[in-house]
């Protein structure tokens, strides 16, 4: 695997999606992982102030959901996000926040990816949990 390239294709796809909208960007990939990063600021805060829920489990849902494509798919299968579940731990209101999502769970149609969510002096903000299905390409 080219990390470079596999980090520019990724990117590239997030090409008038909620990923551009959000400013999500694919940082990092390893066997078995991929980070992300999305900036804090008002356009994904809650009124009052702080980073919004839905933007960190955006970011969660997207980071796994990336890695399940990239590191378990082929051209023969679809893989979907099927269930996520986030515990927002602490409130930050600027910055960058990073998701790195972890395979933990590799079966034939399941996976499931442990995501957490960390600010820049690497506190952790949530902890996500991802389950991806694998089905074959019809």
């Amino acid at each position: 695997m080219n990390k470079s390239e596999v980090l520019k294709r990724l990117n590239a796809s997030s090409q008038n999606t909620l990923m551009q909208t959000l400013e999500i960007e694919y940082i990092d990939i390893g066997e078995d992982f991929l980070t992300a990063s999305m900036p804090v600021s008002p356009r994904v805060h809650q009124p009052d102030g702080v980073l919004h829920g839905g933007a960190t489990v955006a970011l969660a849902e997207t980071v796994g959901s990336a890695a399940s494509h990239v590191l378990l798919g082929s051209k023969e299968t679809v893989i979907r996000g099927i269930e996520i579940s986030a515990n927002h731990l602490k409130s930050v209101t600027a910055g960058i926040v990073q998701a790195k999502a972890v395979l933990t769970h590799k079966g034939k149609t399941l996976q499931l990816w442990d995501i957490e969510v960390r600010d820049e002096e690497n506190r952790l903000i949530s902890k996500c949990k991802l389950s991806t299905i694998c089905l074959k390409r019809r």
